[in-house]
């Protein structure tokens, strides 16, 4: 029932927001695939600034910001939620609305954009841990060809993160996993505190 009622209302934004999605040239170009359908992408890229914020700050700090992201975690992002190896309702269908060719453009499209300025955040002391994450997330967390940006996501989605790769729920990624489980919650939560300050 939940299910139901969750595509019922997805698949009614999707075709509100394609009424309304911009359908000149400039504005179909900048997604970044050809015309055809352009207006139903990009009615599919305003329905995820609902959740992950219209100029790239998530309404709800448990939602990552994926402006300025790599490309290609992005795309593997969406590829694993397609494909259920990983796990949440609300991403999983929007996955399933994207073709391949979709997916590739949408992780370019927000790529492409700014990571969102924020204010100055308390600056913390770097835990002793920093370094094992450092190894793939690169300096100040800016993430890398192997691994996304962290730095600046916020403390609720970085500490649920960790905490998800910890208990197994979250499993596609095998290195994450192992490195979470070795750390205590008490040190997730000091890497989660210092990487959202950066």
């Amino acid at each position: 029932m939940i299910n139901h009622h969750f595509s019922t209302v997805f698949v009614a934004l999707v075709a509100l927001t394609a009424v309304t999605a911009p359908a000149n040239t400039a504005e179909r170009t900048s997604y970044g695939i050809a015309p055809a359908g352009e207006r139903e992408y990009g009615a599919k890229l305003l329905v995820c600034g609902i959740c992950h914020g219209e100029k790239g700050v998530p309404k709800n700090p448990a939602i990552p910001v994926i402006w300025g992201q790599q490309e290609n975690y992005l795309q593997k992002q969406l590829h694993d939620f397609e494909s259920g190896d990983r796990a949440f309702e609300a991403m999983a269908w929007m996955a399933k609305t994207f073709s391949q060719e979709e997916q590739g453009s949408a992780a370019a499209y927000f790529a492409k954009k700014s990571w969102p300025g924020r204010s100055a955040a308390a600056s913390a002391s770097p835990p002793a841990t920093v370094a094992v994450c450092q190894a793939c997330h690169q300096h100040n967390f800016v993430g890398g060809v192997a691994a996304p940006r962290l730095g600046g996501q916020s403390y609720e989605y970085l500490v649920e993160a960790m905490r998800r790769f910890a208990d197994g729920e979250r499993t596609n990624n095998a290195d994450m996993t192992n490195i979470m489980k070795a750390l205590s919650p008490a040190e997730r939560e000091a890497m989660a505190r210092f990487i959202s300050g950066l």
